[in-house]
């Protein structure tokens, strides 16, 4: 008992001595990132129809392969209530800039008048109780609750679509899981429960079943990746040309045919496809280094949907 109320203390001391550092990264990056994202929404919103479906394309295009659940579930969600995803994403990020603005108020009280804040004359912990408390008092809670509460479902439905999409890859990875793990059992967990001791021996086959499942996981959505990767270039290639032969006759090329009309659009397509094929080859089918680091919430992301719908 004495030992859990140690950790327990000892983890109190952890979280108080990160408390101040962190309220203030939070408070310097958060409206950062939430201005930032509502201006490329911004300019999204406001690019011609035409133009969106270039850029889109090029994304399938070139990169389809390397978030293809991510790319696939934000499909998804535009059939599945994109206008509330949006609508739940904006009312947090609008409570969290109202927090941040009163924790930045607090932050300059001096409520005995001597001149000096009264952040900086309290302990660690009594700052993160004050910031904790401040959260509590002002945050909107059936605001924020309706808010998650609203972007779960579309959540539960984008992975509904998902398994059944890839329910092939979902199949062939539990396949290959199940093939690797009996010669596991038979020829590695004798072996493996020798050098471990006894009162440890029934986590062996628990152990090499996750290994099992991730190795099937990752051998199936290497494959799925490939395939991916193909469809999704000849849909982008496809996607650009067309948009490429519309925009051109708004713009009074009547010479370039409807894209219904000629076979310019597909014979543009394959060219494009093939060299956003490549080009994924080329990369492994993965985001090279320094990319991956700065892409790193697309990264975690699509691995988070491909363990969700794969398990």
């Amino acid at each position: 008992m004495g030992s859990k109320r140690e950790k327990i203390s000892q983890f109190a001391r952890v979280v108080e001595s990160i408390a101040r550092p962190f309220f203030s990264l939070v408070e310097f990056l958060l409206p950062i990132i939430i201005s930032q994202c509502r201006f490329i929404y911004s300019a999204y919103s406001k690019l011609p129809h035409d133009a969106v479906a270039v850029l889109i394309g090029i994304v399938f295009c070139f990169f389809g392969g390397l978030y293809p659940t991510l790319f696939s579930a934000a499909q998804a969600a535009k059939h599945s209530g994109l206008s509330t995803l949006r609508v739940g994403l904006g009312d947090l990020a609008n409570e969290a800039i109202f927090i941040i603005e009163e924790s930045k108020k607090d932050d300059d009280k001096d409520d005995d008048g001597d001149g000096v804040k009264d952040v900086k004359q309290i302990s660690s912990r009594e700052f993160a109780l004050r910031k904790a408390k401040l959260v509590m008092q002002k945050l909107n809670p059936e605001k924020v609750d309706k808010a998650i509460a609203s972007m779960y479902t579309v959540w539960l439905a984008v992975a509904a679509v998902l398994k059944i999409k890839f329910a092939r890859t979902i199949n062939f990875a539990l396949g290959i899981a199940d093939f690797i793990k009996k010669p596991c059992d038979l020829l590695l967990a004798p072996i493996i429960q020798i050098i471990v001791p006894n009162q440890y021996d029934r986590w062996v086959p628990v152990v090499l079943g996750w290994m099992a499942k991730s190795i099937g996981i990752s051998i199936a959505w290497y494959v799925t990746t490939i395939i991916f990767a193909a469809t999704s270039a000849m849909q982008g290639g496809l996607m650009i040309s067309r948009a490429l032969l519309r925009i051109c006759r708004k713009r009074g090329m009547r010479w370039v045919p409807p894209h219904d009309k000629t076979v310019v659009d597909e014979v543009i397509a394959y060219l494009l496809a093939g060299a956003g094929f490549y080009f994924q080859y080329t990369l492994g089918f993965d985001v090279p280094f320094p990319f991956n680091w700065i892409l790193w919430p697309f990264e975690v992301t699509e691995a988070y949907i491909r363990w969700t719908i794969t398990t």
